[in-house]
């Protein structure tokens, strides 16, 4: 087996614990759509796919109310999602021990690329991600493969010689799919069981984990 030379992850769930935040501008953003009380739960189970995407199927919204829905949650976002996120414990410390080996890192993400810098920026980690895939960029919602096909290709990396990083079955699948090794999280939106499913290279309970794969 070769070794792995290059890291792309995901952002939320995996990097950041952006949870909670998502969970109240979504039920915030529902609640103004005319949808109240839709449970956490629900929210959480569609964290990873395209925000409108996952605002339509939470609130079960007819397809033309989701820009509209997209519109409001952009709006809250601020006020409502960005001070409840952390970085979780260990993220800060195993990224910097990645840059000193010169190993190349990439996000993909369904986030966007205004939020995902201010978030990156607001806690130091910017300068570690030079190459990102975000919602702006077009490519097929996860668990399609592009955004990693696109990020090998930027990267000049094997897919071999590649782990991508999640804390969803999106994530894995979409990672599986690119021909890459996957590793998946199980801190983040999907528990240890539903992550079993799409069959990632290997299972980790702790972001710090990842520096003995590596």
């Amino acid at each position: 087996m070769k070794p792995i030379r290059f890291l792309i992850f995901d952002f939320d769930g995996t990097l950041a614990d952006t949870a909670d935040g998502i969970v109240a501008t979504a039920q915030e953003t529902l609640r103004r759509m005319g949808v109240p009380d839709v449970p956490p739960e629900v929210i959480r189970g569609t964290i990873g796919l395209p925000l409108g995407t996952s605002l339509r199927i939470a609130g079960e919204l007819p397809p033309e109310k989701e820009a509209e829905a997209v519109a409001t949650y952009r709006e809250l976002f601020a006020c409502l999602e960005l001070s409840r996120i952390r970085i979780y414990p260990g993220v800060a410390e195993t990224l910097a021990a990645f840059a000193a080996q010169d190993i190349p890192m990439a996000i993909a993400t369904s986030r966007g690329p205004n939020s995902l810098e201010r978030i990156l920026s607001g806690w130091g980690l910017s300068g570690y991600f030079p190459i990102r895939a975000t919602s702006a960029d077009g490519f097929p919602a996860k668990p399609a493969p592009d955004m990693v096909l696109a990020l090998l290709e930027r990267l000049k990396a094997p897919a071999d010689e590649t782990l991508v990083v999640g804390d969803t079955t999106f994530d894995i699948e979409m990672g599986n799919r690119a021909g890459c090794r996957t590793c998946a999280v199980t801190y983040g939106n999907h528990a240890g069981e539903r992550l079993k499913t799409a069959s990632p290279t290997w299972l980790i309970d702790e972001f710090a984990a990842l520096a003995a794969i590596t």
